[in-house]
C-alpha cells in the first residue's frame, strides 16, 4: 500500500550551511519551515514559512508567543499542529524542516511520531507522524570547528545559547547527536590542516556510516536533491532506537584510522556500581561518543543506559530486564527484543548484559575495556548474591531514592553527570 503521508526532510546543523541546504531543496510543492528559537526563552519564537509559486518564492514570518518558553512547547503548541495542517494542503508534496541549532533531530522525530496533538479541527486526535514521515535528515558540519565542538565541554549556556531555562546541555551532546542521526551530510569549508581533515572523515565514517557527504567551499553551491537521492535505502531516515537495539548502525569501519576507533565491550556479569563510577573519566577523556545498556549489581531488575558526548555523560534508567518482567509485560515487548535476548540468555542472570560501543579519538582502546573490566563484579563478588549486593553504595540509584514529582512513573529517568567533579 503507497505511502499517503507527507514526507518531511530536516535540515540540521550547528555551524554548518544549513539556510543554504534548505534552500536548495526549495521548489515548487516543497514548503520549508523555520522556527527560530534565540528568544524562546522568553516566551517569542519567529516562525518562517517558504513557499514556491512557479519561480517566485515567497516568505511569511509570524510571530508566536507561548505561554511558557521552551522548546518542547514550541513543537507541541505550533509546529506539530502546523505538520498537520501542511499535509491536508494540496499544493504541499514535501516539507523541509530547517532546524533551530539547538533542536535535535532525533528528538523532534520522536515527538512527530509520539506526542498526540490534539483539539484541530477537522483533525482526528493523534501524532503528527499519522499525516507526515520523515524522509532523511541531512546534517550541515563546518570542517574548521566540528571536532572542536564534539569534544568540548562547554554548556549551551557558556556558549551563551538559551534553549530554555533548565537546559544544561553541551554543545558537544548537540553536534554528535546532529551527526549520529544523519541520513546524509554537508561539510563546509575547509578543516585547519589534512590531518583534522582526515580525522574528521574517520570520525564521521563510524559516527554516520553509510551517510553520503557533500563537501562544499565558501560560497560553493550544494545539489542537495542529488544528495538525497544518494541515501542509501537501508538507512534511519527518522527511526528512533531503543536501550536494546544493536549497539552498532549500519557497517562502520573497525579498525582505527587517524587514532580514531570503535572499541567494543560485552560482558554478561553486572558491573560494581561504585567501580563503574570512579571509571566515567575514562570514557570521557579521548572520546567522540559513548552508548550502551548495562547493569549494576545493586539494580538487577533495572536497564540502564549510558550515553556521552565530549565532556558530558547521561545515564538513564530505561526499564526491566524481561527476566525482571511478568508474563504480561514480556508479551508487550517487541519480537526482536524476545529474538536478541534468547540469543544470549544466560540460565542465572536470563537477559541481562553488558553492551557498549565507545568512539575514541585520542584515547587509547585498551584503556578503555580495561577500565569496564575492571569495573565487573569479581567471581568472589559474584558469589556473595543479590542480598549483599543490595547494601552496596549505588552512585547511580539516586533517581530511584529521591525522584522528582515531575519525572516519577516516567519511563526514563536521567541522571546526569558533567566531566568536571561529577
Amino acid at each position: 500500500m503507497t505511502d499517503q503521508r507527507t514526507p518531511v526532510v530536516l535540515v540540521c546543523g550547528w555551524q554548518g550551511d544549513s539556510r543554504a541546504v534548505a534552500q536548495a531543496l526549495q521548489r515548487e510543492g516543497t514548503t520549508v519551515v523555520h522556527h527560530d528559537l534565540s528568544e524562546v526563552s522568553t516566551g517569542v519564537v519567529r516562525r518562517t514559512l517558504m513557499t514556491t509559486n512557479g519561480i517566485t518564492p515567497r516568505e511569511k514570518t509570524t510571530i508566536l508567543e507561548l505561554a511558557h518558553g521552551c522548546v518542547s512547547c514550541t513543537l507541541r503548541e505550533d509546529l506539530l499542529p502546523l505538520l498537520r495542517r501542511l499535509h491536508t494542503r494540496s499544493r504541499v508534496e514535501r516539507i523541509v524542516l530547517l532546524i533551530d541549532p539547538v533542536l535535535e533531530p532525533e528528538a523532534l522525530s520522536w515527538a512527530i511520531e509520539h506526542v498526540v496533538v490534539s483539539g484541530m479541527v477537522g483533525h482526528v486526535d493523534g501524532p503528527a507522524g499519522q499525516d507526515v514521515r520523515v524522509d532523511a535528515t541531512v546534517t550541515c558540519i563546518d570542517a574548521a570547528t566540528w571536532l572542536s565542538d564534539a569534544t568540548s565541554d562547554d554548556t549551551l549556556d557558556e556558549r551563551g545559547i538559551v534553549a530554555s531555562n533548565d537546559d544544561d546541555r553541551t554543545v558537544a551532546q548537540v553536534v554528535v547527536g546532529q551527526a549520529d542521526f544523519a541520513d546524509a551530510i554537508v561539510i563546509s569549508g575547509a578543516a585547519n590542516d589534512g590531518w583534522e581533515q582526515a580525522k574528521l572523515n574517520a570520525v564521521l565514517a563510524r559516527l554516520a556510516p553509510g551517510a553520503p557527504i557533500a563537501w562544499t567551499g565558501a560560497g560553493g553551491s550544494i545539489d542537495a536533491e542529488r544528495l538525497l537521492a544518494n541515501i542509501p535505502a537501508p538507512s534511519r531516515r527518522g527511526e528512533i532506537t531503543d536501550a536494546h537495539s544493536p549497539m552498532l548502525r549500519g557497517e562502520p569501519p573497525l579498525d582505527s584510522d587517524c587514532g580514531v576507533q570503535i572499541v567494543e565491550f560485552s560482558a554478561q556479569r553486572p558491573f560494581h556500581p561504585e567501580r563503574l563510577h570512579e571509571s566515567i573519566d575514562t570514557l570521557l577523556d579521548g572520546v567522540i561518543c559513548t552508548r550502551g545498556r548495562f547493569w549494576v549489581a545493586s539494580q538487577p531488575d533495572q536497564v540502564l543506559w549510558m550515553e556521552s558526548a565530549g565532556g558530558g555523560l547521561r545515564i538513564a534508567a530505561s526499564g526491566l530486564w524481561l527476566d525482571a518482567m511478568t508474563r504480561e509485560q514480556q508479551a508487550e515487548q517487541n519480537p526482536e527484543r524476545h529474538a536478541i535476548a534468547a540469543l544470549r540468555w544466560d540460565p542465572r542472570f536470563g537477559d541481562r548484559d553488558c553492551s557498549m560501543a565507545v568512539l575514541v579519538h585520542d584515547a587509547e582502546p585498551q584503556r578503555i575495556t580495561e577500565a569496564l573490566q575492571s569495573a565487573l563484579l569479581t567471581d568472589e563478588e559474584l558469589a556473595l548474591g543479590e542480598a549483599e549486593w543490595a547494601t552496596w553504595n549505588d552512585p547511580f540509584g539516586q533517581w530511584h531514592e529521591d525522584p522528582c514529582d515531575e519525572l516519577a512513573g516516567a519511563e526514563t529517568v536521567d541522571l546526569t553527570i558533567r566531566k568536571e567533579g561529577h
